[in-house]
């Protein structure tokens, strides 16, 4: 199958639950069981862990590999007054991972200041202009977040001026020794003990932050602490489920169990600026979600960084002023709007180039001079939705090509980079999502040879999208109860840990209507066998209105819906498929 070509999806629909895990969890509603074991956890203690979101390990930051030695050379820098930067990235998690440690730093009356690089002045992660430019103001301690693993250049540099250099990040490192820094921490470092490799930036920068805040009276069971410092360290949870949430981290292990507590901590925020934030989003924080940051908060704070440099989101985090912070949030949501437009026109011309290039290619590849180096990651994830293909899309400039690449399961981005690493000036990122920089002059051979390890990858393979429900339902089983005595105990939900996915089959259509913008979504009315009628939404699946069974199978999740005041429930479409023509697995 080509690229240029639609596909259809794989239903995957797991084993049942086994009869032992069936009896173990035998304490809870039959759905939700199975629910609970396909995501590994089949006795009542891992399940129980998992719904009340209780460490069930060990989370001593100390833990972690280098961490003695950054504590130590923060609290030096505190007491002897030394400047200390904390050097952040200009994505949400870069953001505030920069506002937590300045947060916390500033709770001990540090000397500290935070720096974000200008996306298109500066580029990703360290740079030597910026810690001359530090270390003219006088700066003698420099901590990174979410950024600096793949820096050993840099943290060279930093020691010839000599500047001390912390460096923590979550992204894996290369291959070879680590960069030169005073202390480095990431749990993907060889040889680190910590049990929870997934943390994001943010994550591991409250890690820093609870290690220094620490005063050993915290509860084991790392509930809300009862102390000052401990409710220093809660308060910092909101930045904490901001930047995890938006960098797309896995919803498991001890990112479920801060967000869960960040979201609480959200709902009770004093922070000005995510009161201006949400009004701007037209959102309560009373109801705040993993889906809310995902789709409102996130993307306004990110539109900065994106179009021009990331400083008002990150002075909309630290403000306590209401007036500004005010000022912050609607400049953000005019970035925001503009970030879409610009992101719709980038993708239609990303799409064209990339097909007109090689309609049949394994890897997707569009480059231009006015693309906008700040929206190329939302058009290569475009373009990988709708096509089903690792996708680069790049931002040619005078003597460098930036480009930012998203993929699928079957092929591992970062690494196809790392055989292409002769070529590039630098790289990284993770298994779906990367960056690399390239002189123009080697561009031409960098994307025919990324395109030869896709052929050789991908070619062997039917390449499908596959979507993977919890179990098959009847429609009689979807009532609110459902939702308010299984479903909800399984948020936050979001990447790693998915909202639960049913498959009904054979259900009867009452009507359907198109809505939206240019007819784009589905509204149906569908009734079970019982005669109770389903309100349902498929966005995107507009076009079925001109083809509607009378009868079709659905996949879908179950959600509240509120709706100019009311409350009701309803079933998000995620696939439809005409009813009996067998199994999709």
């Amino acid at each position: 199958m080509t690229p240029d070509k639609p596909y259809a999806k794989h239903w995957n629909i797991p084993p049942l639950i086994s009869p032992e895990a069936d009896s173990a969890l035998s304490k809870f509603p039959p759905i939700l069981r199975q629910i609970l074991f396909n995501r590994g956890h089949a006795t009542d203690a891992e399940a129980r862990a998992f719904l009340n979101a209780k460490p069930d390990f060990n989370t001593d930051p100390f833990q972690m590999t280098g961490m003695h030695q950054a504590i130590d050379r923060i609290q030096a820098a505190i007491q002897n007054h030394e400047p200390i930067a904390i050097y952040g990235d200009y994505d949400v998690d870069g953001v505030t991972s920069t506002a937590l440690l300045v947060e916390t730093l500033s709770y001990f009356d540090a000397d500290v200041r935070g720096y974000i690089p200008n996306r298109f002045d500066e580029g990703y992660g360290l740079n030597n202009e910026a810690m001359d430019k530090l270390k003219a103001d006088g700066v003698k301690l420099i901590v990174t977040v979410d950024c600096g693993i793949r820096s050993p250049n840099e943290a060279a540099y930093a020691k010839s001026l000599g500047l001390d250099l912390i460096i923590s990040d979550h992204h894996h490192p290369a291959e070879g020794d680590l960069p030169p820094a005073f202390a480095v921490i990431n749990p993907k470092q060889p040889g680190d003990i910590y049990p929870d490799k997934d943390l994001a930036g943010v994550g591991i920068a409250y890690k820093i932050a609870e290690a220094l805040l620490d005063d050993g009276e915290r509860n084991t069971n790392n509930s809300q602490p009862s102390t000052v410092n401990g409710q220093r360290l809660y308060s910092l949870l909101d930045l904490v489920a901001l930047g995890t949430v938006a960098d797309l981290a896995p919803l498991t292990g001890e990112n479920r169990i801060l967000v869960r507590k960040g979201l609480r901590q959200m709902k009770q925020t004093q922070r000005q600026g995510l009161f201006s934030l949400a009004a701007v989003s037209d959102i309560s924080l009373a109801k705040v979600n993993a889906g809310t940051i995902g789709f409102s908060l996130g993307p306004r704070l990110n539109a900065a960084g994106r179009l021009k440099e990331a400083l008002a989101a990150y002075e909309l985090l630290i403000t306590k002023d209401p007036l500004r912070a005010g000022e912050l949030a609607q400049l953000l949501n005019i970035q925001n709007r503009e970030r879409q437009a610009i992101t719709r026109e980038m993708q239609a011309q990303a799409e064209a180039i990339a097909l007109a290039d090689d309609p049949k290619a394994w890897l997707l590849f569009a480059a231009h001079e006015d693309f906008n180096s700040g929206v190329i990651g939302l058009a290569a994830s475009r373009l990988t939705d709708t096509y089903y293909r690792p996708a680069i899309v790049a931002s040619k400039g005078e003597e460098e090509t930036r480009g930012s690449c998203r993929s699928i399961p079957e092929f591992h981005i970062t690494d196809a980079l790392d055989q292409c690493a002769d070529l590039l000036v630098r790289h990284g990122g993770h298994a779906a999502a990367a960056g690399f920089t390239v002189r123009n002059e080697n561009l031409p051979e960098l994307v025919a040879r990324l395109k030869s390890i896709a052929e050789e990858k991908l070619s062997k393979s039917e390449l499908k999208p596959t979507v993977t429900a919890d179990m098959e339902v009847s429609l009689v089983d979807v009532r609110p109860e459902l939702f308010e005595k299984c479903l909800r105990f399984l948020e936050p939900t979001g990447y790693g840990n998915p909202n639960a996915v049913f498959v009904a089959r054979n259900v009867k259509v009452k009507n359907a209507r198109a809505i939206g913008a240019d007819a784009k979504h589905l509204k149906l009315a569908l009734e079970d066998e019982a005669g109770y009628t389903h309100d349902a939404i498929g966005f995107r699946f507009g076009e079925w209105q001109r083809k509607m069974l009378p009868r079709v199978d659905i996949l879908f999740t179950y959600e509240v819906n509120e709706y100019n005041g009311r409350v009701g429930y309803q079933l998000n479409l995620k696939d439809i498929r005409e009813a009996g023509l067998g199994d999709y697995s």
